[in-house]
């Protein structure tokens, strides 16, 4: 992968503050012709720079749903332990973000959940059957104040 220069960085924060932004609004804001513009996105998407685009949407007006985050620690903190949790995370798309952490937990994800019923179903049946957990720390936010790309 080739090194990002100041148009590719420059290019980069225009599309994490609006991703739908036309190629040629997107060129003349950072100063390209369109088709140089395109070839750099283009370049960008398939070195795995830009992984793909995204709409964020107000889960608690769209889906009446609340998020959870949730601190997880391992048995042990080992290659094998964070592989093999890891490896498992990935197979529940209930998970919806998952961090490896300094601190106090090895963990932090986030689920959204409908109510506390939705919620002991996930922690019943996914969350205390993860391999390696040694303790799952739950809380409920009360709303999102600010949430970016």
């Amino acid at each position: 992968m080739r090194a990002l220069d100041q148009v590719d960085r420059h290019i980069l924060r225009v599309l994490k503050r609006n991703a739908r932004i036309s190629n040629a609004d997107l060129a003349a804001e950072v100063g390209l012709s369109p088709s140089a513009c395109l070839r750099r996105v283009a370049i960008m998407e398939r070195e795995g720079v830009i992984r793909g685009y995204t709409a964020l949407v107000n889960d608690q007006e769209v889906e009446k749903s609340i998020a959870v985050i949730i601190q997880i620690t391992l048995e042990r903190q080992t290659e094998e332990y964070f592989r093999r949790f890891e490896t498992e995370v990935r197979k529940h798309p209930e998970i919806r973000e998952c961090y490896l952490m300094t601190g106090g937990a090895d963990y932090l994800l986030r689920v959204n959940v409908a109510n506390a019923a939705d919620f002991e179903q996930i922690h019943r049946g996914t969350l205390a059957v993860l391999p390696g957990v040694l303790r799952v720390q739950s809380n409920f936010a009360i709303r999102n104040v600010l949430a970016r790309s």
